[in-house]
Formats: structure tokens, C-alpha cells, sequence
């Protein structure tokens, strides 16, 4: 002791060395120690067992250990890790089951999502009708192509009063979500680590959600279709012509559909107005409550896709998509909910760390989540936004 305080480089190198005495098998104090003669170690003695942490830093195990997708069935498995006690909070079930308290909203929520790849499969085929609206465009005396435009306008017009009516659906869904994840008497991060099948279906809506706007934004056809349906379907009514599809998509219906396609993220916006509407709704409720949960949340990806022990798990690329959707999903969110936004020095979303680690990804990967941080948040332009930070989304 007394040569360790005189000169304590001596001690390091002795510590340095007892650490890693498991020949290979930890990296860390605290280590399992395992003898380098395995016969030396079946004849050892079982040393009786004592609790510790793990490590939060654990190497991953064979291949083959961890079935995929691991973000569905560990997202919030490092809650502990970003609240700084240095210790993971136990590994989740490949599948999180709800518990009693949970399975009410878990089974309302848990309809809709049954919907939502349905949703992206119709919308990821549609091709829309532009050949027979220039046809009947270009050739306006010709009935013929009238009706053949029409005819095939109307259909897809069905598909997207389907779209529009399921981002009421999910709406409801994430209002559902909120109440039961931002309640007393726990705190954000205790909800998560408590009820992780609403974690984890909080986290598949925000995924659904940039999926969607994803292949919206790509996909032009959608409101031409829609505004040469409601031009038509004007002209037909002035000539007291009887319209096939109008008992669908009435006209205040469509003026909502209107507004609704004319987003660039339109499921984006839908969500971001409800959590809005959500925390407006429940001034009895600390608006911390909904920021802290978002702000975890994006925490937790954050540090799941730059962290290499939790990144090396992922043996599928869809699974850091749906990391990184999320990470965004929830920036966008707190940024319209937060008074502040996600981009000022008091947030508590690590933004420079979150916009770097989209930036590692391949860039044709990530673009539109790039732009849906330009282009859909509240904040980024404010002064109190840092010039880094606008200069690294530019």
C-alpha cells in the first residue's frame, strides 16, 4: 500500500494484469476467471456463486445466440446504460409478452399494427393512372378515355381513403400508447423497463411510420391521381352527372384526404399532431413525462447503433433501418412537443451524436431520414439551434 501511494504506476500494471488473467475471455475487472488448463479446472472446486453486474460493455456471444430481429426483443435493454448506473437492466424476451395491466392497450394497439404491413405492401405496388389521365387530358372531346381515366382513378382512390383512415386508426393507437407509457406514478424510463410489449409497440409505429412516408415521398402518382379525381369529380357535378366512387370519399372527406396527401411526411405530421394534441390534453400531466419517455427512447437507439458490442449483434441491415427510424421517429416527435425543440443545448436528446450516426450509414440508406429531420421538424431553423448542427444536416 505504501509503494502504490508513493507511486502508484506499479499498482495499474498489477490491476491491468489480474484483469486480464481469463485468457481471453474478459476484457474487463470483474471478468470470469477461467484457468488456462482445463484440467486444472476440472478438478478445481466450484466457487460459490455471488451476484454482479454485468457488464455493460459484454462482448456478444457465438453466432447464432441472439435470434433477429435483436431491436424488436432488446431496444430497451440498455435503459440503465444511458441513465449512467453503468449496469444493464435484464435482457428482454425474444418476444416482450404483455402483462395484465398492459394487455388491454397492448390488444387494441396490437389490431392496428396486424394492418400496417398490409398497408405498406398496397402502397409499395401502387402505380397510379398517369398514362390514362394525360390520355384523357390530351384528348378531352374523346368519352371514351374519359372513361377510361376515370375508371381507373377511382379504384385508387379507394386504396388511399384505406391509407388516410388507417393513420386514424394509428393515431388513436399512439394516443393509447402515451397515456399508458407517461402515467404516475412511474417515471418514462421505469414505464419502458416495466411495459415492454407498448415499448416495443410504440417503437413498430414510428418504424410503419417512416416506412410509409418513405414510399410516399417517392411516389408522385399519389396526389396526382387524387387531384384529377376531385377536378373530375367537380366537373360532374356542375354537369349533373351521376359519379361512380363519390358515396366513397365525400367532399369533406376528400378535403381532409387533400390536406393529408399534400404533406411530405403526412403520417409524420398525423403522429406529431396528436402527441401535440396528446400533451395539450393532459395539462394535469408534467410534459416531461412524454419528452423524457421520446428523449430515451432515442437515447437507447442512439447508443444500440454506435455502441460496436450492440451493434455487432445485428445480423440483419433491416433491423439497424428500424433502429434508426425510431431514433428519428422520436427526435421529430419531442421536437414538436418539447418547448424548445430537440435542437437547443438544454435538449435531452443527443442530436450531434444521433445526426453522426445516420451519417456512418450508407447515404442512399438514410437520406430520407436526413431530410425528414430538414424538413419536418420545428426547431432546426431556430437561433437557438447551434451552426454544427445545422451545418451537419445541410
Amino acid at each position: 500500500l505504501f509503494l502504490a501511494w508513493r507511486s502508484p504506476g506499479p499498482l495499474l500494471l498489477l490491476l491491468l494484469l489480474l484483469c486480464r488473467r481469463g485468457g481471453g475471455r474478459s476484457q474487463t475487472c470483474g471478468g470470469d476467471v477461467k484457468p488456462a488448463n482445463p484440467e486444472t479446472a476440472a478438478a478445481a472446486p466450484e466457487a460459490p456463486a455471488r451476484p454482479r453486474p454485468r457488464s455493460p460493455r459484454r462482448s456478444p456471444g457465438p453466432p447464432g445466440e441472439e435470434t433477429e430481429p435483436w431491436s424488436l426483443s432488446n431496444l430497451f435493454k440498455v435503459t440503465k446504460l444511458i441513465r449512467g448506473t453503468g449496469t444493464e437492466s435484464p435482457a428482454l424476451a425474444e418476444d416482450a409478452q404483455p402483462t395484465e395491466s398492459e394487455k388491454e392497450i397492448y390488444n387494441q394497439v396490437n389490431v392496428v399494427l396486424k394492418d400496417a404491413e398490409g398497408i405498406l405492401e398496397d402502397l409499395q405496388s401502387y402505380r397510379g393512372a398517369g398514362h390514362e389521365i394525360r390520355e384523357a387530358i390530351q384528348h378531352p372531346a374523346d368519352e371514351k378515355l374519359q372513361e377510361k381515366a376515370w375508371g381507373a382513378v377511382v379504384p385508387l382512390v379507394g386504396k388511399l381513403k384505406k391509407f388516410y383512415e388507417f393513420s386514424q386508426r394509428l393515431e388513436a393507437a399512439l394516443r393509447g400508447l402515451l397515456g399508458a407509457l407517461t402515467s404516475t406514478p412511474y417515471s418514462p424510463t421505469q414505464h419502458l423497463e416495466r411495459e415492454q410489449a407498448l415499448a416495443k409497440q410504440f417503437a413498430e409505429i414510428l418504424h410503419f411510420t417512416l416506412r410509409f412516408d418513405e414510399l410516399k415521398m417517392t411516389n408522385p402518382a399519389i396526389q396526382n391521381d387524387f387531384s384529377y379525381y376531385r377536378r373530375t369529380l367537380s366537373r360532374m357535378r356542375i354537369n349533373n352527372v351521376p359519379a361512380e366512387g363519390e358515396n366513397e370519399v365525400n367532399n369533406e372527406l376528400a378535403n381532409r384526404m387533400s390536406l393529408f396527401y399534400a404533406e411530405a411526411t403526412p403520417m409524420l405530421k398525423t403522429l406529431s399532431d396528436a402527441t401535440t394534441k396528446f400533451v395539450s390534453e393532459n395539462k394535469n400531466l408534467p410534459i416531461e413525462n412524454t419528452t423524457d419517455c421520446l428523449s430515451t427512447m432515442a437515447s437507447v437507439c442512439r447508443v444500440m447503433l454506435e455502441t460496436p458490442e450492440y451493434r455487432s449483434r445485428f445480423t440483419n441491415e433491416e433491423t439497424v433501418s428500424f433502429c434508426l427510424r425510431v431514433m428519428v421517429g422520436v427526435i421529430i416527435l419531442y421536437d414538436h412537443v418539447h418547448p424548445v425543440g430537440a435542437f437547443a443545448k438544454t435538449s435531452k436528446i443527443d442530436m450531434k451524436g444521433c445526426i453522426k450516426v445516420l451519417k456512418d450509414q450508407p447515404p442512399n440508406s438514410v437520406e430520407g431520414l436526413l431530410n425528414a429531420l430538414r424538413y419536418t421538424t420545428k426547431h432546426l431553423n431556430d437561433e437557438t439551434t447551434s451552426k454544427q448542427i445545422k451545418s451537419m444536416l445541410q
